[in-house]
Protein backbone atom coordinates (compact mmCIF):
# COMPACT_ATOMS: atom_id res chain seq x y z
CA UNK A 1 0.00 0.00 0.00
CA UNK A 2 1.41 2.97 -1.21
CA UNK A 3 1.57 6.21 0.78
CA UNK A 4 -0.88 8.15 -0.91
CA UNK A 5 -3.70 5.44 -0.26
CA UNK A 6 -2.82 4.99 3.07
CA UNK A 7 -3.10 9.53 3.75
CA UNK A 8 -6.63 8.68 1.59
CA UNK A 9 -7.67 5.96 4.31
CA UNK A 10 -6.73 8.27 7.31
CA UNK A 11 -9.00 11.58 5.97
CA UNK A 12 -12.43 10.08 6.86
CA UNK A 13 -11.82 8.98 10.01
CA UNK A 14 -9.52 12.75 10.83
CA UNK A 15 -12.95 14.08 9.03
CA UNK A 16 -15.07 11.87 11.53
CA UNK A 17 -13.57 13.62 14.62
CA UNK A 18 -16.47 16.67 16.38
CA UNK A 19 -16.05 20.02 15.43
CA UNK A 20 -14.52 20.79 19.02
CA UNK A 21 -11.54 18.01 18.54
CA UNK A 22 -10.67 19.12 15.27
CA UNK A 23 -10.95 23.17 16.04
CA UNK A 24 -10.98 23.98 19.61
CA UNK A 25 -9.83 27.61 19.73
CA UNK A 26 -12.67 28.20 16.63
CA UNK A 27 -14.75 26.61 18.54
CA UNK A 28 -14.25 27.91 21.84
CA UNK A 29 -14.38 31.58 20.01
CA UNK A 30 -18.03 30.57 18.60
CA UNK A 31 -19.53 29.65 21.59
CA UNK A 32 -18.01 32.92 23.44
CA UNK A 33 -19.21 35.03 21.01
CA UNK A 34 -22.86 33.35 21.02
CA UNK A 35 -23.17 33.75 24.81
CA UNK A 36 -21.87 37.59 24.47
CA UNK A 37 -24.91 37.90 21.92
CA UNK A 38 -27.24 36.28 24.16
CA UNK A 39 -26.27 38.45 27.20
CA UNK A 40 -26.70 41.33 25.29
CA UNK A 41 -29.90 40.36 23.92
CA UNK A 42 -31.04 39.83 27.62
CA UNK A 43 -29.59 43.12 28.44
CA UNK A 44 -31.81 45.22 25.66
CA UNK A 45 -34.62 42.93 26.42
CA UNK A 46 -34.73 44.09 30.15
CA UNK A 47 -34.10 47.71 29.34
CA UNK A 48 -36.99 48.12 26.64
CA UNK A 49 -39.54 46.01 28.36
CA UNK A 50 -41.65 48.77 28.84
CA UNK A 51 -41.86 49.52 25.13
CA UNK A 52 -42.25 45.95 24.34
CA UNK A 53 -44.80 45.44 26.86
CA UNK A 54 -46.35 48.59 25.58
CA UNK A 55 -46.45 47.36 21.43
CA UNK A 56 -47.81 43.73 23.46
CA UNK A 57 -50.86 45.69 25.07
CA UNK A 58 -51.20 47.65 21.74
CA UNK A 59 -51.62 44.46 19.78
CA UNK A 60 -53.72 42.62 22.34
CA UNK A 61 -56.24 45.73 22.14
CA UNK A 62 -56.16 46.04 18.16
CA UNK A 63 -57.14 41.92 17.96
CA UNK A 64 -59.58 42.67 20.75
CA UNK A 65 -61.28 45.31 18.72
CA UNK A 66 -61.31 43.00 15.19
CA UNK A 67 -64.50 41.34 15.94
CA UNK A 68 -65.82 44.72 16.37
CA UNK A 69 -64.91 45.81 12.70
CA UNK A 70 -66.00 42.13 11.46
CA UNK A 71 -69.16 42.99 12.82
CA UNK A 72 -69.45 46.36 11.30
CA UNK A 73 -68.45 44.60 7.72
CA UNK A 74 -71.27 41.98 7.67
CA UNK A 75 -73.97 44.89 8.79
CA UNK A 76 -72.52 46.16 5.38
CA UNK A 77 -69.76 48.61 6.18
CA UNK A 78 -66.58 48.37 4.04
CA UNK A 79 -63.41 47.83 5.90
CA UNK A 80 -61.75 51.09 5.48
CA UNK A 81 -65.20 53.07 6.96
CA UNK A 82 -65.56 49.77 9.72
CA UNK A 83 -62.21 50.16 10.73
CA UNK A 84 -62.99 54.20 10.91
CA UNK A 85 -65.64 53.89 12.75
CA UNK A 86 -64.18 51.49 15.44
CA UNK A 87 -61.17 54.11 15.67
CA UNK A 88 -63.71 56.55 16.08
CA UNK A 89 -65.72 54.74 19.36
CA UNK A 90 -61.84 53.65 20.81
CA UNK A 91 -60.99 57.64 20.60
CA UNK A 92 -64.37 58.49 22.57
CA UNK A 93 -64.46 55.57 25.05
CA UNK A 94 -60.77 56.92 25.69
CA UNK A 95 -61.59 60.00 26.41
CA UNK A 96 -64.33 59.62 28.62
CA UNK A 97 -62.82 57.88 30.72
CA UNK A 98 -60.46 60.30 31.01
CA UNK A 99 -62.54 63.28 31.32
CA UNK A 100 -65.85 61.97 32.85
CA UNK A 101 -64.68 58.54 34.76
CA UNK A 102 -61.19 58.86 35.99
CA UNK A 103 -61.42 61.87 38.31
CA UNK A 104 -64.60 61.14 40.36
CA UNK A 105 -62.96 57.55 40.35
CA UNK A 106 -59.69 59.02 41.98
CA UNK A 107 -61.65 61.18 44.58
CA UNK A 108 -63.80 58.60 45.73
CA UNK A 109 -59.92 56.16 46.01
CA UNK A 110 -58.61 58.43 47.82
CA UNK A 111 -61.59 59.49 50.47
CA UNK A 112 -61.95 55.33 50.50
CA UNK A 113 -58.31 55.19 51.61
CA UNK A 114 -58.10 57.46 53.91
CA UNK A 115 -61.77 56.41 55.59
CA UNK A 116 -61.59 52.79 55.51
CA UNK A 117 -59.75 52.64 58.97
CA UNK A 118 -62.89 54.34 60.26
CA UNK A 119 -65.55 51.99 58.65
CA UNK A 120 -63.80 49.06 60.19
CA UNK A 121 -63.85 50.91 63.69
CA UNK A 122 -67.18 51.80 63.40
CA UNK A 123 -68.11 48.04 62.19
CA UNK A 124 -66.06 46.37 65.44
CA UNK A 125 -68.01 49.10 67.57
CA UNK A 126 -71.18 47.48 65.95
CA UNK A 127 -73.13 44.58 68.15
CA UNK A 128 -73.04 42.37 65.22
CA UNK A 129 -69.53 42.43 64.58
CA UNK A 130 -68.06 40.47 67.98
CA UNK A 131 -71.02 37.97 67.60
CA UNK A 132 -70.08 36.69 63.92
CA UNK A 133 -66.49 37.12 64.66
CA UNK A 134 -67.40 34.83 67.48
CA UNK A 135 -69.49 32.11 65.73
CA UNK A 136 -66.65 32.37 62.48
CA UNK A 137 -63.39 31.66 64.98
CA UNK A 138 -62.25 34.85 64.04
CA UNK A 139 -62.45 34.11 60.51
CA UNK A 140 -64.30 37.40 59.65
CA UNK A 141 -62.11 39.72 61.64
CA UNK A 142 -59.44 38.18 59.63
CA UNK A 143 -61.05 39.08 56.34
CA UNK A 144 -61.91 42.44 56.92
CA UNK A 145 -58.29 43.01 58.19
CA UNK A 146 -56.45 41.28 54.74
CA UNK A 147 -59.34 43.68 52.83
CA UNK A 148 -58.48 46.92 54.55
CA UNK A 149 -54.53 46.00 53.73
CA UNK A 150 -55.24 45.77 50.66
CA UNK A 151 -57.25 48.66 49.72
CA UNK A 152 -55.46 50.67 52.05
CA UNK A 153 -51.96 49.38 49.72
CA UNK A 154 -51.17 51.95 46.97
CA UNK A 155 -49.46 49.03 45.07
CA UNK A 156 -53.06 47.35 44.81
CA UNK A 157 -54.42 50.99 43.12
CA UNK A 158 -51.43 51.11 41.17
CA UNK A 159 -52.05 47.69 39.96
CA UNK A 160 -55.50 48.10 39.21
CA UNK A 161 -54.73 51.64 37.61
CA UNK A 162 -52.60 49.97 35.55
CA UNK A 163 -49.37 48.99 37.03
CA UNK A 164 -48.51 46.72 34.73
CA UNK A 165 -48.35 49.35 31.98
CA UNK A 166 -45.92 51.32 34.65
CA UNK A 167 -48.71 53.41 35.62
CA UNK A 168 -48.24 54.62 38.91
CA UNK A 169 -44.39 55.55 38.47
CA UNK A 170 -44.78 59.06 37.63
CA UNK A 171 -47.83 60.80 36.77
CA UNK A 172 -45.71 61.72 33.44
CA UNK A 173 -44.86 58.17 33.09
CA UNK A 174 -48.35 57.30 33.29
CA UNK A 175 -49.20 60.07 30.53
CA UNK A 176 -46.15 59.03 28.39
CA UNK A 177 -46.74 55.44 28.24
CA UNK A 178 -50.68 55.58 28.05
CA UNK A 179 -50.74 57.66 24.95
CA UNK A 180 -48.06 55.83 23.35
CA UNK A 181 -50.18 52.64 23.61
CA UNK A 182 -53.28 54.69 22.48
CA UNK A 183 -51.52 55.95 19.39
CA UNK A 184 -50.02 52.59 19.00
CA UNK A 185 -53.23 50.60 19.29
CA UNK A 186 -55.10 53.02 16.43
CA UNK A 187 -51.94 52.28 13.71
CA UNK A 188 -52.27 48.45 14.62
CA UNK A 189 -55.99 48.24 14.41
CA UNK A 190 -55.76 50.13 11.01
CA UNK A 191 -52.88 48.55 9.72
CA UNK A 192 -53.44 44.72 10.91
CA UNK A 193 -54.69 42.98 7.57
CA UNK A 194 -51.59 44.73 6.15
CA UNK A 195 -49.64 43.28 8.73
CA UNK A 196 -50.48 39.93 8.35
CA UNK A 197 -50.00 40.31 5.05
CA UNK A 198 -46.55 41.10 5.38
CA UNK A 199 -45.88 38.66 7.57
CA UNK A 200 -47.53 35.63 5.94
CA UNK A 201 -45.11 36.07 3.05
CA UNK A 202 -41.72 35.51 5.28
CA UNK A 203 -43.49 32.15 5.09
CA UNK A 204 -42.70 29.44 2.36
CA UNK A 205 -44.87 29.45 -0.13
CA UNK A 206 -45.60 25.59 0.34
CA UNK A 207 -46.61 26.50 4.27
CA UNK A 208 -47.89 29.73 3.94
CA UNK A 209 -51.62 28.69 3.33
CA UNK A 210 -51.49 26.33 6.26
CA UNK A 211 -49.69 28.42 8.47
CA UNK A 212 -51.91 31.54 7.66
CA UNK A 213 -55.18 29.82 8.20
CA UNK A 214 -53.73 28.68 11.54
CA UNK A 215 -52.75 31.39 12.72
CA UNK A 216 -56.21 33.20 11.07
CA UNK A 217 -58.14 31.18 13.57
CA UNK A 218 -56.01 31.86 16.46
CA UNK A 219 -55.99 35.61 16.40
CA UNK A 220 -59.80 35.31 15.93
CA UNK A 221 -59.89 33.34 18.93
CA UNK A 222 -58.27 35.80 20.98
CA UNK A 223 -59.73 38.54 19.86
CA UNK A 224 -63.50 37.38 20.43
CA UNK A 225 -62.26 36.42 24.07
CA UNK A 226 -60.69 39.49 24.83
CA UNK A 227 -63.79 41.48 23.60
CA UNK A 228 -65.74 39.05 25.10
CA UNK A 229 -64.23 39.50 28.66
CA UNK A 230 -64.35 43.28 28.37
CA UNK A 231 -67.78 43.06 27.64
CA UNK A 232 -68.75 40.50 30.70
CA UNK A 233 -66.49 42.69 33.00
CA UNK A 234 -68.34 46.00 31.75
CA UNK A 235 -71.61 44.18 32.77
CA UNK A 236 -70.39 43.05 36.28
CA UNK A 237 -69.28 46.34 37.02
CA UNK A 238 -72.31 48.37 35.97
CA UNK A 239 -74.21 45.93 37.72
CA UNK A 240 -72.06 46.00 40.92
CA UNK A 241 -72.00 49.76 40.84
CA UNK A 242 -75.71 49.63 40.92
CA UNK A 243 -76.44 47.62 43.16
CA UNK A 244 -74.38 49.30 45.81
CA UNK A 245 -75.53 52.32 45.08
CA UNK A 246 -79.08 51.28 45.66
CA UNK A 247 -78.23 49.74 49.03
CA UNK A 248 -76.64 52.98 50.26
CA UNK A 249 -72.64 51.67 50.45
CA UNK A 250 -70.50 54.69 49.78
CA UNK A 251 -67.63 54.29 46.59
CA UNK A 252 -69.60 52.38 44.55
CA UNK A 253 -68.39 54.12 41.42
CA UNK A 254 -64.42 53.20 42.76
CA UNK A 255 -65.61 49.69 43.88
CA UNK A 256 -67.16 49.19 40.50
CA UNK A 257 -64.36 49.85 38.38
CA UNK A 258 -62.37 47.76 40.64
CA UNK A 259 -65.12 45.19 39.80
CA UNK A 260 -64.09 45.80 36.11
CA UNK A 261 -60.87 44.73 36.56
CA UNK A 262 -60.69 41.89 38.76
CA UNK A 263 -63.54 40.25 36.44
CA UNK A 264 -61.50 40.52 33.62
CA UNK A 265 -59.59 37.66 35.59
CA UNK A 266 -60.76 34.29 34.50
CA UNK A 267 -63.42 31.97 36.58
CA UNK A 268 -62.39 33.93 40.11
CA UNK A 269 -62.49 37.71 39.02
CA UNK A 270 -66.59 36.98 40.18
CA UNK A 271 -66.01 35.83 43.16
CA UNK A 272 -63.43 38.15 44.41
CA UNK A 273 -65.24 40.99 43.33
CA UNK A 274 -68.11 39.34 45.18
CA UNK A 275 -66.43 38.90 48.69
CA UNK A 276 -64.55 42.18 48.29
CA UNK A 277 -68.27 44.46 47.78
CA UNK A 278 -70.12 42.23 50.46
CA UNK A 279 -67.11 42.91 52.82
CA UNK A 280 -67.26 46.30 52.02
CA UNK A 281 -71.21 46.11 52.50
CA UNK A 282 -70.71 44.70 55.94
CA UNK A 283 -68.68 47.77 56.96
CA UNK A 284 -71.71 49.74 56.19
CA UNK A 285 -74.71 47.39 58.00
CA UNK A 286 -75.32 43.59 58.17
CA UNK A 287 -78.37 44.44 56.06
CA UNK A 288 -76.63 45.83 52.86
CA UNK A 289 -73.79 43.36 53.00
CA UNK A 290 -76.76 40.22 52.86
CA UNK A 291 -78.69 41.82 50.16
CA UNK A 292 -74.89 42.32 48.05
CA UNK A 293 -74.22 38.65 48.92
CA UNK A 294 -77.66 37.08 47.50
CA UNK A 295 -77.44 39.36 44.70
CA UNK A 296 -74.12 39.13 43.64
CA UNK A 297 -74.64 35.05 43.93
CA UNK A 298 -77.73 35.04 41.71
CA UNK A 299 -76.01 37.53 39.31
CA UNK A 300 -72.86 34.63 39.09
CA UNK A 301 -74.95 32.27 37.87
CA UNK A 302 -76.71 33.99 35.16
CA UNK A 303 -73.39 34.95 34.23
CA UNK A 304 -71.94 31.51 34.08
CA UNK A 305 -75.17 29.84 32.35
CA UNK A 306 -76.40 33.07 30.33
CA UNK A 307 -74.16 35.85 29.40
CA UNK A 308 -70.99 33.97 29.18
CA UNK A 309 -72.27 31.24 26.78
CA UNK A 310 -74.00 34.44 24.68
CA UNK A 311 -71.34 36.85 24.54
CA UNK A 312 -68.48 34.36 24.49
CA UNK A 313 -69.30 31.89 21.55
CA UNK A 314 -66.85 29.57 20.02
CA UNK A 315 -63.93 32.04 21.27
CA UNK A 316 -61.51 29.88 23.51
CA UNK A 317 -62.61 26.55 24.34
CA UNK A 318 -60.00 26.06 27.33
CA UNK A 319 -60.08 23.22 29.92
CA UNK A 320 -60.42 24.44 33.64
CA UNK A 321 -56.89 23.59 34.74
CA UNK A 322 -55.43 25.28 32.12
CA UNK A 323 -57.56 28.25 32.72
CA UNK A 324 -56.10 28.63 36.00
CA UNK A 325 -52.71 27.80 35.55
CA UNK A 326 -52.74 30.02 33.23
CA UNK A 327 -54.10 32.98 34.71
CA UNK A 328 -52.25 32.12 37.91
CA UNK A 329 -48.47 32.24 35.93
CA UNK A 330 -49.91 35.13 33.87
CA UNK A 331 -51.08 37.16 36.95
CA UNK A 332 -47.56 36.69 38.58
CA UNK A 333 -45.52 37.87 35.75
CA UNK A 334 -47.67 40.61 34.26
CA UNK A 335 -50.84 41.24 37.40
CA UNK A 336 -54.19 41.68 35.85
CA UNK A 337 -52.99 41.77 32.13
CA UNK A 338 -51.10 38.82 32.11
CA UNK A 339 -54.23 37.29 33.93
CA UNK A 340 -56.20 38.29 30.69
CA UNK A 341 -53.67 37.15 28.12
CA UNK A 342 -52.55 33.71 29.12
CA UNK A 343 -56.14 32.34 28.25
CA UNK A 344 -55.83 33.21 24.48
CA UNK A 345 -52.30 31.97 24.75
CA UNK A 346 -53.16 29.11 25.90
CA UNK A 347 -55.76 28.19 23.68
CA UNK A 348 -53.60 29.27 20.54
CA UNK A 349 -50.76 27.14 22.27
CA UNK A 350 -53.45 24.10 22.31
CA UNK A 351 -54.57 24.64 18.89
CA UNK A 352 -51.44 24.08 17.48
CA UNK A 353 -50.97 21.38 19.64
CA UNK A 354 -54.36 19.47 18.16
CA UNK A 355 -53.78 20.63 15.00
CA UNK A 356 -49.95 20.75 14.24
CA UNK A 357 -48.38 18.11 16.88
CA UNK A 358 -50.95 15.73 17.35
CA UNK A 359 -51.25 14.88 13.56
CA UNK A 360 -47.86 14.91 12.79
CA UNK A 361 -47.52 12.04 15.86
CA UNK A 362 -50.01 10.18 14.02
CA UNK A 363 -48.34 9.78 10.96
CA UNK A 364 -45.47 8.43 12.30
Amino acid sequence: MNTAERMRRREPAQSNGTFFANHPLRWGFIVSLGVMLAALLGVAVVNLQSVILSVFIAAFVALGLDPLIRWFERRGLKRGSAIVVVMLLFIGVVVAIVWIVLPPVIEQATSLITNIPKMVANAEASGWYDNVNDATNGLLAGIVDAVQGVLTDPNFWATVGGGALAFGASVISAISTGFFVFVLSIYFIATLDATKRACYTLIRASERARVSDLAERIMLSVGKYLSGMVVLAFMNAVYSTILLAVVGVPYALVIGVVAFFVTLIPLIGTVLTTILMTIISLLVSPTAGIIVLIFMLVYMQVEAYILTPKVMGKAVQVPGTIVLISALAGGTLLGLLGALVAIPISAGILLIIREVTIPKQARL
